[in-house]
Order: structure tokens, then sequence, then C-alpha cells
């Protein structure tokens, strides 16, 4: 096995220089890291991780957790993550976790398992995770977020996006709205809301009440409750949905009843998964930037594993409509 004293040796420096490149200490000339550099190449040479992080007091890993890994979104969410990670030389972990959950994430980082945490399903209600932030622990929410908690957060202007959804829909005629709602804890879902009924109310359409029902952010919980919409006396012409999986539920609903998209009734989602492009699909929906929003989060996640005095940072990204077939490709007049 090829260790740090014949690196040394290659490179014609002393194991100590060797040792401070592995650090990346500024102490070494730019002309001797790069003989350091191509010697460890040459030489096939790969540092102890265990060795390295005794050294250095980091493990170059970041946990991530999430709440339900079966929803479409977060895989998506993952990769992306992912690939920031692996660029900026992390390494990944990942817990599955009910929200607000996390507890053992929490505890790996407390034990100095992982060098920092991002959650990206938070809610409400997570004593451990707040005292974790009292701490200064290194911790990011991506996603979803919450005002009650100081910390570094990237999301998108759901509100926004909601409203979007509203002045499509009365844009382009619609006077029998419908809503699938999202959970209740979820600020997207809160968001969301709040954003689509305030506009449809603002545009002298308030939101029927008779006209909504919960979607759980659940494909099988949307199929029945997009049935129980269309069977009452006067249904919705259409039906913006809390997230794409609740609209892909909505879908499957509506065709498990003959009734044709868009001819019959338009389906709107939120989020941008990949699915939703599909032909079968092709629902319109609310794009949020997942890739450039997870890279924000990683860079702020290791710039406070770096430096844990930094102020919480918050960085709301735009969301943008997403217009396809579900709608009939309708643009707003």
């Amino acid at each position: 096995m090829v260790t740090s004293r014949d690196v040394a040796q290659l490179a014609g420096v002393s194991q100590m220089t060797v040792s401070r490149v592995l650090q990346g200490s500024d102490k070494v000339a730019p002309e001797t890291r790069e003989r350091v550099l191509t010697a460890m190449k040459e030489a096939g040479y790969r540092p102890h991780a265990a060795a390295r992080t005794m050294r250095t007091r980091r493990t170059s890993t970041v946990g991530v957790v999430v709440a339900d890994i079966t929803n479409p979104f977060y895989p998506q969410l993952l990769e992306a993550v992912g690939q920031a990670l692996d660029a900026a030389g992390q390494r990944m972990v990942l817990w599955n976790a009910p929200a607000p959950g996390g507890e053992s994430a929490l505890r790996a980082l407390d034990e100095g398992t992982v060098d920092g945490l991002i959650f990206t399903t938070v809610t409400e209600g997570s004593e451990q995770l707040a005292d974790a932030l009292r701490r200064g622990e290194p911790i990011a929410l991506l996603h979803r977020g919450l005002d009650s908690l100081d910390c570094d957060q990237v999301t998108t202007d759901n509100i926004a996006g909601g409203r979007a959804v509203a002045d499509y829909l009365v844009a382009t005629g619609h006077t029998r709205i419908g809503f699938l709602r999202g959970p209740e804890l979820p600020s997207t879902a809160r968001h969301r809301e709040r954003g689509f009924r305030d506009r449809l109310a603002e545009l002298g359409r308030p939101l029927a009440e008779e006209l909504t029902a919960q979607g759980g952010f659940a494909h099988d919980v949307a199929r029945s409750a997009m049935r129980e919409l269309l069977a009452r006396e006067n249904p919705p012409t259409a039906v913006f949905c809390a997230n794409d999986l609740t609209a892909l539920g909505a879908v499957d609903g509506a065709v498990s009843l003959d009734r044709r998209i868009p001819e019959d009734v338009w389906v709107i989602g939120y989020d941008d998964i990949a699915m939703t492009s599909w032909d079968s699909y092709d629902i319109t929906t609310v794009r949020q930037p997942i890739a450039e929003m997870a890279r924000t989060a990683v860079r702020l996640l290791l710039e406070r594993v770096d430096d844990r005095s930094l102020p919480p940072r918050k960085k709301e990204f735009p969301s943008e409509l997403i217009i396809r077939g579900s709608t009939a490709h309708t643009a707003p007049q």
C-alpha cells in the first residue's frame, strides 16, 4: 500500500509537507503543492479517511434528512444535492425520517459522524432541532423553511407560485375552480394555499369550500379526493393541486371516472418533477429551480461548517408556471 512517506520521497519533500498539503495548509508554496499532488496521482495514493478525520476533525460527510423518499420529488432533489456535494468533495449520508424527525441525524452531528445536516422536510415541533440550532450546529433547511428558526434556509416563493396559478385560471375564464390541499404542517403546503386563496379573493373569485378537499401529498389520497370532487353536482372545471404527486393522483382519479383531461377538467401541480413532463401525464405545474436551490444550500452549509459565527442566511428563489397539456397548452389571456 502506498503511504505518505512514499509520496514524500517521490516528490522530493518531507513527510510533513505532504501532511500540510493534505490538510490544505497555506504554508506550502504553490509549486511544491503541485509537485506533491502530481506525486500522489502517479503513485495512486489515497489518504486514509479515518486518519484524516483525526487530524482535521472533519469527516467530509454531510447528512441529508427527508421524510418520504417514495415521493418522486425527493429523489430528484437528492440527486441535485448529491451532485453539489460531490463537486465540493463531500460525501452524503441519507436519513429517511418522518417529520419533524431527524433525531438520529442530529445525534450523528453531535457525535461528529457528519460535519453538517441539510433538512428537506422540516416542520414545527422538533425541540432537538431547535436545541441544535441554539448551540450553533451547522444545519441548513432546503425546500421547506420555518420562520420560527434562525438558520440558513433555501426555499422558493411558494406564495407567489400559488398566486400565479390563481391568475392563470381566472385569466383563462374558469369560475368553478377546485383545490386539493396539502397537509397542514409543511410550510410549502400552507404558503401555496395562502397565495392561491388570497389571489382568488382579490380577483373576485373566492375559493368555494365545497370545491376543496385534502390531497395529502399522496397519490392514493388525491385520487380519492379528485373522484369525490368530480362526482359532485356542479364539479370544478379546473383543479390546482398542492404538489405534483397530488396532481398525478388527481389525473388518475379523473381518468377512472372517464373524465378527459383537459377537455372535461384541467389539472395543475406544483414542483415540476420529471413525471409531469411525460407524455402520458403532460401536467401543467409550477417549477422550482431544484438544482440551483441544492447548490445554494450546500454552499451555505459548508460555509457554516467553516465559520459557525456567520449570521443566518435565507435565500428565496422565484417559481415559474410551466404550461402543458393538462391545461390544453392554453396561454393566459
